[in-house]
């Protein structure tokens, strides 16, 4: 009888370690399958969000293997015109070529000296060869490189060389945006350099004894105060909180205004007289918008100003600095009405100007900017296509339509009144932003055209040169006429 007490004791055991047994290798294999999943999400995750940039790196030593049996292709303005290319010489040695010298080194980049701009980005399509495989087999029995694909751009090239050539030796940048799409179609960036000539210029480009900075790409990675082209966020975020009584606003101008101590003054103290809303953006007077100031909720200024990618990632496929915006309802008096009017801690790019401009342009939504249209072969079949893509309803449509009215007052009774003589309506904003201690100031313009069907908008700055009215405007006046026509 304790025989089988014990035998059946032994059985139980035997019974427990093999369930035990058993949870073990479902656990390993539960353990397994996990792992197996998380590595084939990240395999994914990878190749849809980083292989390319991976790819596109300097250090990847693919690029090498490829560029021995592939020649780099083309890049193309959107109407065709060659922006680089690569030639061979009679010893096989290829060489980039940049038929415009400097109008384009820094948005098409350059590929010696490290990669930038769509030279970089794009490396590996431009390394990518789509010939008739025939054709591919053929050239490397005969140690002959295939030809690479061609990258079309979105850029326009006769508006980048009038914007270039309109900014002339001043430092500044020019940004220009399709408004319904986000395709740019101009940057420029001034000074500039010769990317044919990186090589043997390149200890003169560091070393930069000028101060000129032309490595830097001033349109998208310059940061500057944005003058009284903020004034356009301050005036919507008033439409916004007061949409049934903001045509109540009324301020009387006297030139200069003291605010809880802080005195503000107009540009050369001149007296707007009796302004409402509209006319206060018109005549841009600092008084009149440093009294909105004191009226609007600042924490909601602030989420405005995040919705317009203030302090945000601006998703953009090229080099690119965030534009900072530090106003918060803890800030004092001073910093409030510096900051409503563009000045005090506030810094933007161009690029990002060119954005809100544009957003107002198209009813409010915003658009991410691109710059790559398609890949094609060299036989012209489309490989790679890019799309446009939307930020989403920023502001609403009635605010923007409002705002386009207000910003068409700009020009026509107001600082960009100069642009009022072209056949078609043009909205605007100017803006003199001062840098220094002894009042000098950048000159801005933003805007857009025709204001009742927006097909361009456009950011300007020149560096350091007065008022926008003055120097920024007449850059603008050059890329409507290309662009649009007198």
């Amino acid at each position: 009888m304790q025989q089988h007490r014990m035998a059946v004791r032994q059985e139980k055991v035997k019974v427990r370690e093999g369930r035990r047994g058993n949870s073990q290798i479902l656990m390993v294999t539960y353990s397994i399958t996990i792992i197996f999943l998380c590595m084939a999400g990240y395999l994914v995750y990878f190749m849809v969000t980083q292989s390319q940039e991976v790819i596109n790196n300097p250090y990847n030593k693919r690029q090498e293997v490829l560029a021995k049996k592939v020649q780099k292709g083309q890049i193309l303005s959107a109407d065709g015109k060659v922006l680089a290319k690569t030639v061979t010489d009679e010893k096989g040695n290829d060489t980039r070529v940049y038929p415009y010298n400097d109008i384009f080194c820094h948005i098409v980049g350059r590929d010696t000296n490290s990669m930038t701009g769509i030279e970089g980005r794009q490396c590996y399509p431009l390394l990518t060869s789509h010939v008739n495989p025939l054709e591919k087999l053929t050239n490397t029995f005969q140690g002959e490189k295939s030809p690479g694909d061609n990258v079309v751009t979105t850029l326009d090239a006769d508006l980048q060389k009038a914007a270039y050539d309109a900014l002339g030796g001043r430092k500044g940048a020019v940004v220009a945006l399709e408004p319904s799409t986000g395709k740019v179609l101009a940057m420029v960036s001034r000074p500039a350099y010769n990317p044919n000539r990186v090589a043997q210029d390149w200890d003169e480009l560091i070393n930069d004894s000028g101060e000129k900075s032309a490595l830097v790409n001033r349109a998208s990675q310059g940061l500057y105060p944005p003058g009284s082209t903020f004034k356009l966020l301050t005036a919507i975020e008033y439409l916004i909180e007061n949409p049934d009584t903001y045509s109540e606003f009324h301020y009387q101008c006297q030139g200069s205004d003291d605010f809880s101590g802080n005195v503000i003054n107009c540009y050369g103290k001149e007296k707007h007289g009796s302004l409402n809303l509209k006319s206060a953006l018109a005549k841009s007077c600092n008084g009149a918008f440093a009294q909105i100031g004191t009226q609007i909720d600042i924490t909601a200024f602030r989420k405005l100003t995040e919705k317009f990618l203030f302090n945000k990632s601006l998703s953009v496929d090229f080099e690119y600095n965030k534009s900072d915006f530090a106003l918060t309802k803890d800030s004092d008096m001073g910093e409030l009405t510096q900051t409503v009017i563009g000045q005090g801690k506030t810094m933007i790019t161009p690029l990002e100007n060119a954005m809100i401009a544009a957003t107002v342009a198209n009813n409010g939504k915003m658009m991410t900017p691109y710059v790559v249209d398609h890949v094609e072969s060299e036989a012209g079949r489309v490989v790679t296509e890019y799309s446009p893509e939307g930020r989403g309803q920023i502001i609403e449509e009635w605010v923007a339509q409002k705002m386009n009215r207000f910003m068409r007052s700009v020009v026509t009774d107001g600082t960009g009144r100069s642009l009022s003589s072209l056949s078609y309506s043009v909205a605007g904003k100017t803006g003199s932003a001062e840098f220094d201690s002894e009042g000098t100031s950048h000159a801005w313009f933003v805007g857009f055209a025709p204001a009742d069907n927006p097909r361009i908008a456009v950011s300007i700055i020149v560096e350091g040169a007065g008022t926008g009215s003055q120097y920024a405007v007449p850059i603008a006046r050059e890329m409507f006429e290309e662009y649009i026509g007198k």
